[in-house]
């Protein structure tokens, strides 16, 4: 089964610079997009991928997710249970709740948990780590802790499990040509129980794979 993440950063214009047809070329079982930024109906025809389970923003432009598969979903549900994550100063509670709502997932089976967790974690995962260490958001002591938090429970990073030393990144920004010259982060995951290990095949990085600030990262696994 192939399961690929993406933060599409607006799926509109996205769509415009050739979603459709590199979701095809991937061909994903899974299919788990951030930053849809819809607020409305929407309707997006992808035969290779029919069923949708769709979390519009409230706010018109900001955030939303979806998840598109092959086959009808067991189950599904919305939020890790705790209002207040919604707000933009929750950052330093979310990591923890975040890994208390894996554990509670994980008493019932295994956990895959994917997306732009806005951190990278090591000095490998960014660029530039010295002048961004504790003045960017997403490379301070709070937030990589927390991640090492997660990892120290019991999960997976799978891109550095199968990839300790490989300089990749999955975000760049828009400004400076930072993706023509690689100028970027590794801020995108897939964080999978230890359980799993044994039935991980790959992970990889898509990042010649354009149509975001974002590019699709994903994993295989038996």
């Amino acid at each position: 089964m192939k399961i690929v993440s993406w933060n599409v950063n607006g799926i509109r214009a996205c769509i415009k610079n050739g979603f459709k047809e590199s979701v095809k070329s991937i061909n994903p079982d899974i299919l788990c997009l951030q930053e849809t930024k819809l607020s409305d109906k929407f309707q997006l025809e992808m035969p290779e991928l029919p069923i949708g389970t769709w979390n519009n923003a409230e706010r018109k432009g900001y955030s939303g997710t979806a998840i598109l598969s092959k086959q009808n979903p067991i189950s599904s549900s919305i939020g890790i249970g705790i209002a207040e994550h919604e707000r933009l100063d929750y950052r330093q509670e979310w990591d923890k709740d975040f890994l208390s709502y894996l554990k509670k997932l994980e008493k019932k089976k295994p956990v895959i948990a994917c997306g732009d967790l806005n951190v990278a974690h090591k000095e490998i995962d960014l660029k530039n780590p010295k002048s961004n260490w504790n003045k960017t958001a997403g490379f301070t002591e709070k937030e990589c802790k927390g991640m090492d938090n997660i990892i120290n429970n019991g999960f997976i990073d799978t891109f550095r499990y199968f990839y300790p030393k490989e300089v990749r990144y999955s975000w760049w920004s828009y400004m400076f040509d930072a993706r023509n010259k690689n100028i970027g982060w590794r801020i995108d995951y897939f964080i999978v129980s230890q359980s799993l290990k044994s039935r991980l095949k790959s992970a990889f990085i898509l990042d010649k794979v354009l149509g975001s600030d974002h590019c699709p990262v994903g994993i295989e696994i038996g």
